[in-house]
């Protein structure tokens, strides 16, 4: 089972339904579960540790967490695809944070740190690119065509 946990909620109609498909093509694989948190207003450390809370409380025990932060490590697609075909077995939570990152609690709960680029992308695009990559992940594990 997959597991996505983000701060904030999806509002553009275009990302929405980009993310609706890609749900539709990843459950043909294995279970997929998206999981919005509020997003706060407060000053920067405040709205971290409460989003922080917010994902803490969303994550099972037995989850392998993964975070997706700037500093973490790259994957090619390839590679990508080899660590979902490795984890699958556990139940694996992607954490997107909000808009100032992630709290050191979360970041301490991580089993895995990745990342996608030294660029930064709007949360809701981002969205899209996982659940992109996750779908491209399985159609490479299944040796379909898709990945070129």
């Amino acid at each position: 089972m997959i597991k996505i946990i983000c701060v904030g909620k999806e509002k553009e109609r275009f990302f929405n339904e980009a993310i609706k498909e890609y749900q539709k093509r990843i459950v043909k694989y294995t279970k997929l579960e998206i999981i919005e948190v509020p997003d706060f207003n407060y000053d920067v450390l405040k709205t971290i540790n409460e989003e922080g809370k917010k994902i803490l409380s969303k994550i099972n025990d037995k989850d392998f967490v993964v975070t997706l932060e700037i500093a973490g490590k790259p994957l090619s697609s390839m590679e990508f695809s080899g660590f979902i075909d490795k984890n699958i077995s556990k139940n694996i939570t992607f954490v997107i944070g909000g808009s100032y990152g992630l709290c050191e609690d979360v970041i301490k709960r991580s089993n895995y740190s990745l990342s996608f680029s030294n660029l930064t992308f709007p949360h809701q695009l981002f969205r899209v690119i996982l659940l992109e990559q996750i779908y491209r992940a399985f159609k490479i594990i299944n040796k379909e065509s898709y990945h070129k």
